[in-house]
This record gives structure tokens, sequence and C-alpha cells, in this order.
């Protein structure tokens, strides 16, 4: 049974690019997949795997989503290289002129040959003392290597070294996209393709965002205690409002009561809007949070209604259940 192909991406984030800029688009591309690990000082990766079914997209589409939100919330261009595994990615990123994504097939020979033409040094862990001593042997070329014989590379560089080398030279790395450390922030954010003037579709906006946040949280058994809420205009400035929550809690009617305050308190009657962003903050294991009984039947029925619909999201799809509220509004990529 052959295994299945993972999807690994890594971006370029071209410009000037400060420290707490960096940990938001961080944070923004947590909207898209939780395996994201940043690569300092101006690069990340992403394993788009686990993603794809929740939006409905391939990969190449979810990788230009990941470059569309980042321009335009943040007005930073990048260029991206999608492969098989990190190294492939980060080489395929490596090729691509700015604004550009150079794509590597997911087939098993794909990496090998996208590979094969390409200069030995070119290789992650081939310095120039190894590119000389390979190049005495007439070896310039990442396919010269991958044709030798273990042996012959062997007596040239070393047992240990050869045998990297020659995975490498495959296309082989079974490294995971892993970040350095839970999540203690998590964000989903909504593009628009034109400029909106329509307070009702902002609060729709708003309204699915709090709930995307709400199914996060409940499928890692998370709660936050804090949200922020960041709208951009269409010439490129941005509103932000945080707000404590009155207790942590991943109920979506809670969150989306806070976000939607925050969304009144802006005032946005005539502005002309091209993106909403919402990100939840001070994140804790679900186990250790402690909800106010409220004795209410109606809030009970919610809190069971909404487990629930969470269920019949992770058996049938992401699509399976949607608020009567959101049935006309377009979520995910782009909308």
């Amino acid at each position: 049974m052959s295994a299945t192909p993972r999807f690994v991406a890594h971006l370029h984030l071209h410009g000037p690019l400060t420290a707490d800029r960096y940990e938001e688009v961080l944070d923004l591309l947590t909207g898209i997949t939780p395996k994201v690990a940043a690569v300092p000082p101006d690069a990340v990766q992403l394993d788009l795997t686990g993603a794809l079914r929740y939006f409905d997209r391939d990969p190449y589409e979810l990788l230009q989503l990941a470059r569309l939100r980042i321009v335009a919330l943040y007005g930073i261009e990048t260029s991206a290289g999608l492969g098989p595994n990190r190294m492939v990615a980060a080489m395929a990123a490596a090729s691509a002129a700015p604004g550009r994504t150079v794509h590597v097939g997911s087939r098993p020979d794909a990496a090998a040959a996208w590979l094969r033409p390409r200069p030995v040094a070119a290789l992650p862990g081939v310095g120039k003392a190894t590119a000389t001593s390979l190049a005495r042997y007439g070896l310039h070329t990442i396919g010269q290597i991958a044709d030798l014989p273990p042996a012959t590379l062997q007596r040239i560089l070393g047992a240990g070294p050869a045998r990297a080398l020659a995975d490498r030279a495959r296309g082989i790395d079974v490294q995971p996209v892993a970040p350095h450390a839970p999540a203690e922030r998590l964000s989903a954010d909504h593009v628009l393709d034109r400029d909106c003037l329509d307070p009702a579709q902002h609060h729709a906006a708003v309204l699915a965002l709090a709930e995307q946040i709400g199914i996060r949280l409940r499928d890692a058994r998370q709660v936050t205690g804090t949200l922020t809420l960041t709208v951009r205009y269409a010439d490129r400035s941005s509103s932000t409002r945080t707000r404590r929550l009155p207790e942590p809690t991943a109920h979506s009617p809670a969150l989306a009561a806070t976000a939607l305050g925050m969304l009144a308190s802006l005032g946005l009657q005539r502005a002309r809007v091209r993106a909403y962003a919402l990100r939840a903050e001070h994140l804790a294991d679900q186990d250790t949070a402690h909800h106010q009984l409220l004795l209410d039947p109606a809030d009970e029925r919610a809190r069971a209604a909404e487990a629930a619909s969470d269920r019949a999201r992770r058996k049938f799809g992401p699509a399976a259940v949607r608020p009567g509220t959101l049935a006309n509004h377009r979520t995910g990529p782009g909308g």
C-alpha cells in the first residue's frame, strides 16, 4: 500500500519584516493549517496535507490562498515552493522568482526528476568542500549523484555522509513540518474579492470567523480568553479591537457575541472593507477551564446542539452543518 502523499509549502516573505509582523504572518497561516514552522528570518513552511479536505482545494490553490491572504492583510509579497517534503519545497522556493510559485508534483518520481539537472551544491548539506570533492570525480549534478552506486559514493565521502546525500539526491526527506511550540494563538480570516460597503456582509463575515474559531478550538479541546478583530480597508489601512471574554470558552455564540461587539465599535457604515481577521489568544486546555453554570435550559440545549453539529462535521465534512444565519455566506478560501 502506497504512502499518503504529503504537500509541503515553503514561503519566502519579501520586503521589510519586523519581528512582530513575522509573528502575525505565522498566526495568520495557522488559520490554514496548524502545521506551521518558522524559518527565520523571512521564511515559513506549511504542511498543507491535512487542510485540503477542510478547504476543498488542491495543494496549489491552497498555497495561493495563503499568499493572497498575506498580501491582502499585510501587503507582503511572497515567492513559494510546493513539493512532497520540506527539502524539495525549500529548494523549489529558492528557485522561484518573487511573486511566483514553483510546484514540484506529488508523484513518487516527480521530485527526483525535478532535482536531476540541478547542481549538486543546491542540495542542503553540500558545502563548498563537498562539492569540490565530488567535482574531482566529474559529479556536478544531482542526477549524477542519484545514479552513482552506493559503494562508489561511500568511497568518496564515507558511509554516513554518502547515505544522507544519496537520499537527498533522490528527493527523500522524512522530517515533518512541526511547530517549535504548541500554538498559543489561533487565527481565521476572510478576504473579499472586491471592496464591501454592506454592513450586513460585515456582520456575516465576522460571524463566520467566530464560527470557524469555535469549531477549531473545540476540535483541539481548547478554549480562548481573548479575541482580537482586525479589519483591513481598500487603502490597506486597518483597525484593530481586542476584548477579553467573560470566561474562557470555545462556545461559538459566546465568541460571536464578543466579535460582533468589536465590529459594532468600529462603526463601518461607510467603510470600504477588503478583509477581516479574527484571532483567539490566551488559549488553554478545555479540561482546565471552568464554565459558569447558568441554570438555563436554553444554554444547555445550545451547547448540546453544538456538540452534535461538531460530530456531524467530523463525520461528513466541514460543510455538513452551518448556522442558518450563514446559509448564503461563502466561507473558506478567498470568501
